[in-house]
């Protein structure tokens, strides 16, 4: 990996190491010999292609796509010219159907070897953005932010959560260390919301407390919560628990939240709305590898 690509993905808030053990392992799924390619085309060959939009949205990955590029090498050892990447737009972007995002240039073999992993990053991170997209412009006229969840594809938390970031969204607990979150089972063991945030409290932690009814609000307001989740409340009750914080706390709203309702959730006047969708449901996003020229 060059220090400048390495660079990047540490302004981004990614690991460059453990993003390159990422590449790498797609990579190995893959295997080692391109049946199809190389009978085709002699290892002299060399190609051109742009990495396309396909539909609108919000682009995010293409330091991880370049990083792929930059890996296939190791895959192809008989290889010495590197393949040169040029990314045409910012991460984080909005697109448009046709515009061109990375061109890339130099072996053929390799080339088209890392256009299927390149395009599996790719896709998924920008859907994962656009789709955050969608939310964040919904309730764009509140207070309220639109934040992501643990409920992330093993191995791939911190790429998706980079990606919630640049569709304008909010990045709650990374790991379990983080930040405490005091569901309805450590509620249900431990007795009570009191018991649980007294239990669990300490100076240097910030701890959300889940609360199913008002009464839990109340109780946990009490007790000093600083940081309310509402789960599965409708609209009336989300007010009221407005109403009832008066901002000695952070409400988060939480649980059957859709786009459509977006707007109402917001309008209530929480701080956060919960959207695990973001990173376990989003569509890819519609991008292709147009090989633009070929030679030996």
């Amino acid at each position: 990996m060059n220090t400048e690509l390495e660079t990047r993905l540490r302004a981004a808030g990614l690991d460059p190491q453990a993003v390159d053990g990422l590449v790498r392992t797609a990579l190995a799924e893959d295997g080692e010999t391109d049946v199809t390619s190389e009978p085709i085309f002699p290892p002299t060959a060399t190609g051109r292609a742009d990495m396309v939009a396909r539909q609108p949205g919000v682009v995010a990955g293409l330091p991880v796509a370049e990083l792929v590029f930059a890996a296939v090498l190791d895959h192809s050892p008989q290889v010495r010219d590197d393949l040169k990447v040029v990314i045409r737009v910012e991460d984080g972007s909005r697109i448009a159907p046709g515009d061109v995002l990375l061109t890339v240039e130099g072996p053929l073999v390799p080339l088209l070897r890392a256009e299927r992993t390149a395009l599996n990053f790719l896709t998924h991170l920008s859907g994962v953005a656009s789709l955050t997209r969608r939310w964040a412009d919904e309730i764009a006229h509140t207070k309220a932010r639109v934040r992501d969840t643990r409920k992330t594809l093993p191995g791939l938390r911190a790429l998706q959560k980079y990606a919630v970031r640049l569709g304008g969204g909010v990045n709650h607990r990374m790991s379990l260390a983080d930040a405490a979150l005091i569901k309805d089972n450590h509620v249900a063991a431990a007795g009570s919301v009191t018991a649980a945030f007294t239990a669990v409290t300490r100076p240097d932690l910030h701890v959300q407390v889940e609360c199913d009814t008002l009464d839990q609000v109340r109780e946990a307001l009490a007790a000093g919560a600083r940081s309310i989740l509402l789960d599965n409340m409708g609209i009336a009750e989300l007010t009221e628990a407005v109403r009832l914080t008066d901002g000695r706390a952070e409400l988060e709203a939480s649980g059957g939240l859709t786009i459509d309702g977006a707007r109402a959730v917001a309008e209530t006047g929480v701080d956060y709305l919960a959207v695990g969708a973001l990173t376990h449901s989003a569509g890819a996003l519609d991008i292709g590898l147009d090989l633009s020229t070929a030679g030996t």
